[in-house]
This record gives C-alpha cells, structure tokens and sequence, in this order.
C-alpha cells in the first residue's frame, strides 16, 4: 500500500507513543489473520478490545498498531511503531477515506433493500472483458467491512464494485464518504430493515444518502421497476432509470432456461440480446443495471455479452445444485419478502415432480413481520410450492398464509433436519432460504448427503 507513516498520522490525527518500523503492505483488524508487514488497526465492541493483543500483534508481524488504549509497556515492543488515536474505529474509516482519496481509480457504489451482492457480480462481470475489476468479497459491506475492502485496492486496478449495506440512518452517508463513488446504483426500495426506519419513505431517503459525495452530473443508476425509485428526480446528477417500457435498458422477451436467462434490451436505440448464467426475472433487472454501468464506462455491448459469460456469482445466493436424487436450490444467505419471492419465482420455472420451499424467519421487519411472512406463505401456496416446511419466528403467519395442509412448522433446524427423510422425494426441487444467522446451511449439507 502507498501510504507513509506522516500520511497516516495526518489523516488520523494521531501521535506516535513508540517509534519503529514504518513499512506495511496489509491492513489488518484481527490478530489471528495477522501477516509479516500488517498494518493492525485494534478494534473494541462490546466482547472485545483489539487494545489488549498488541504484543501479541507486533510478535506475529504487524510493523504498525493503531490504539486507542495503552495495554503494554514500551519495552515490550521491539521494531515496531504504535500510534494512539482518539477512537480506532473512526481511524479505520478516515484512514480509508484518506487512501481512497489518493486512488485514481473509477469506483461503482451499489446499495439497495435486495439484490445488492447479485448486482455488485453482474457490473463486475460486465467491466470484465475491458477492466481490471475489484469487487466487494462476501459480506464486507458495513463500516468495518468496506474500508477493508478499500485497503485491497491498489492502481493496478481499473475499476472498484463497492456493496453498500445499512439499517439506519446515516450509514450509507459514512460509506459513501469513504468509498466516494464516480457512479451510484440502487437495485430497489424493499422493507428489509423497516423496524428501524419505520416507511419504505424512510428507507428510500437513507439509500440516497449514496449521493452525498457523489459529484455533480455522476451517473445515478436506478431500477424502473421499483414504485419509489421511479419517481426519484434530481437535477444534480445524471438519473438513468432501467427496466422502463421503449426505452433504453427495457426488458423484452424473456427466456428461463434450466441453467440461464436470455433476454433482449435495447442499448443506443439498438435491440440486443443477452444470456445470463442466472435465473429470475430480478436477475434481468440486476443485469440491466449492470449493462447500464458498463455503458457509462465505456464498455461495448460485444464486451458486455462476453463479460456475462464470465460470472462469478457469490456462493449461498440461488445457487442450483443438481443432485442425482433431486434439485437444491442453495439461498441461504439473506432473506426478505422481496428475495424469497424471487426465490420462489425462480424455482416456480424448475422442472420437477415437487416444488418444496424450506423457509426460515426474515428478519428486522418490525411490525411489518407478522403480514410480510404471511404474504410469503400466500405467495408459496399461488406459485406452485406442493410442500412447506418452516421453522424460526412467525412460522404460523407463514403456514396461514399457506394454508394448514402440506404446511410443517419445526421448532429447530435441527428437528426439521431430522424430518427430512419424511418429507423429501426423488425428484423434488427443494429450496432452502433464510437469513444467514439462522444456520440453513447445515440443511443444504444434510441434502447434500443424501
């Protein structure tokens, strides 16, 4: 990394207490992932204090600590150098906005209540063929995970995919002070964290805090096909609504196959087709988004067409397994109304004898859980879903919403892991989704097993 130690202090504020190495190439926050030449920033919560491992930190190689607490005597310390700050946390975001600041590279901010990961693959994969791409890795999406991934980059890079999650108020305004975006998307306005912010009004005005340091004129990428960010209009910057009917970036004959999507747009004013190794009509609109941002960069559509063939897609996020037996298909990294029902639709074009949705609780939906998990159940039973098994919170407002026949409730996964050989046929599709904390990934081993 190209920053010097009299960088560093400028950009923290901070005051050197033992003098030592000066050289780091890493940026670290966890000592048992410390590398020889770590830059070890000591991070405190609420069951932890980075402050207490130094010496420890310093004899697994990390040439420079930044503390906010002394907890070791001077002479403990050898070739090292430790810098004490006010508060490590706001250390680790000034020092990456400071460094992104230095960066003269193009950086993609996406947000959105769903489909923000998904989305984030789909522009990487589009820049492919023409840039070297960055990309956010897995969750690293908050106040402690983005400035990480911004320590990552370096001018080998052409272009940055920078994911931008929130809760509440004034997080993606921090985020996007870091990550300080050239171009702005947002993939949709869902309720996923409604207990917090209370409207989707509310909601919509915090994922639009990825403008406060977007410059004048910046493109801001937005998907038609969401009711609240159809009507955003904002003369300071370049609004480029996708998905819209007889315009640029409209959907048009659509095709699921078993292992991809084919669709026309138009691009330029000129009809193009293009295949995406993904299913579900939210994937068309991800994809617009991404083709959009490409366009924007320069990017053509041949390149575009040969980016997409080139996708990585985050694991745990519909992921099909084809199976001798029968067909998984692997969701178990966030759930939402917005997201199961895309599941379901997705699943709803399988070929199978079965269609079994195994669903776990969404969470942070506040007063809104008990009729968004019943609209959940509703819209298993009316797209096609013969089986229902359910477990975690408000189970009963789903299989309600269902109806009481071929709908299971369990009390853990653990008991649902045991039913499984009841309930499961050759030949189903079976579809396993629920927020990541409740563990649904040891049902996918289970299958996996059988």
């Amino acid at each position: 990394m190209n920053l010097g130690l009299e960088e560093i202090l400028k950009a923290l504020n901070g005051k050197v207490v033992v003098k030592g190495r000066e050289d780091f190439k890493v940026v670290s926050t966890d000592t048992r992932k410390i590398e020889v030449g770590s830059l070890f920033i000591a991070l405190k919560g609420n069951n932890f204090n980075g402050n207490l491992f130094i010496k420890e930190a310093v004899e697994k190689g990390a040439t420079i600590c930044i503390v906010d607490e002394i907890h070791f005597q001077s002479a403990e310390i050898t070739d090292s150098t430790i810098i004490k700050v006010d508060n490590t946390t706001e250390a680790l975001k000034d020092l990456a906005e400071f460094y992104r600041k230095k960066l003269k590279i193009k950086v993609v901010g996406v947000t959105g209540s769903t489909g923000k990961t998904s989305t984030k693959d789909l522009i990487a994969a589009a820049l492919s063929t023409k840039y070297k791409v960055f990309k956010t890795k897995g969750n690293f999406n908050n106040e402690i995970g983005l400035p990480l991934m911004v320590f990552q980059l370096d001018e080998t890079y052409d272009v940055a995919v920078l994911e931008m999650g929130m809760s509440d108020f004034n997080e993606i305004h921090n985020l996007s002070k870091i990550a300080r975006p050239d171009i702005a998307v947002i993939t949709n306005i869902g309720i996923s964290h409604i207990e917090n912010l209370k409207t989707r009004d509310n909601i919509l005005k915090a994922k639009m805090e990825i403008t406060d340091f977007l410059k004048e004129k910046s493109p801001l990428i937005l998907s038609g096909n969401d009711d609240k960010l159809v009507t955003v209009e904002n003369s300071n910057f370049n609004v480029i609504k996708v998905g819209l009917d007889n315009k640029d970036y409209c959907i048009d004959n659509i095709k699921f196959l078993e292992n991809e999507t084919q669709f026309n747009t138009i691009i330029d004013g000129e009809k193009v087709k293009f295949t995406i190794p993904l299913l579900g009509k939210h994937n068309v609109y991800n994809t617009l988004l991404a083709l959009c941002v490409g366009r924007n960069l320069g990017v053509s559509v041949t390149e575009m067409q040969q980016g997409m063939a080139n996708l990585e897609a985050t694991s745990m996020r519909l992921d099909i397994m084809k199976k001798d037996k029968y067909t998984i298909i692997n969701d178990c990294y966030n759930s939402s109304p917005a997201s199961v029902k895309a599941a379901i639709e997705v699943q709803k074009n399988l070929s199978s004898k079965r269609k079994v949705a195994i669903l776990g609780t969404m969470k942070e939906l506040g007063l809104e859980s008990k009729s968004a998990h019943f609209e959940v159940g509703k819209f298993a039973k009316d797209n096609d879903v013969d089986l229902l098994l359910l477990t975690g919170e408000f189970t009963e407002e789903a299989r309600l919403g269902y109806g009481e026949k071929n709908a299971y409730i369990y009390t853990s996964v653990s008991e649902l892991i045991n039913d499984l050989d009841n309930k499961i046929k050759i030949g189903d599709s079976i579809l396993v989704k629920a927020s990541r904390s409740m563990k649904f990934e040891q049902i996918i081993e289970s299958l996996d097993k059988k």
